[in-house]
């Protein structure tokens, strides 16, 4: 059986993930300002890659630095040794995102800890 992570390990990762978006918003925000007027569409590339991008591209390809800091990780229900490829990756995080704290309320119902996101994409997340 799987060590499944508790519902604050997963708070405290998407905590730490939510200081290092907002540190690298800051950051990028602040070179940006110190560029020579920089087009809008750089600007915006710039937070998509931050907010929307971060998220499903690191669990795709690994992990983010919240799951790694927290030694868990996001894969496949099922195959808890195979990582879900990035069109998973996007739906998850778009229905982590619309469904918000909502989500974790499945957590603590069922034996894998899995929420609303992961069950709507067919992911578990697992202890490293």
């Amino acid at each position: 059986m799987e060590n499944y992570p508790l519902l604050a390990d997963r708070i405290k990762s998407t905590f730490i993930d939510l200081i290092l978006l907002i540190g690298a918003t800051i950051l990028a925000a602040n070179l940006l300002d110190r560029a020579n007027n920089p087009p809008d569409w750089v600007r915006i590339s710039i937070f998509i890659a931050i907010w929307i991008v971060y998220e499903p591209l690191c669990t795709a390809i690994g992990a983010t630095m919240g799951n790694l800091i927290m030694g868990i990780r996001v894969r496949r229900y099922g195959n808890a040794s195979s990582r879900i490829n990035i069109v998973q990756a996007l739906f998850r995080y778009i229905m982590k995102l619309c469904l918000g704290w909502i989500s974790f309320l499945t957590i603590n119902s069922n034996p894998e800890r899995r929420a609303m996101h992961d069950m709507a994409v067919g992911s578990v997340l697992v202890r490293a």
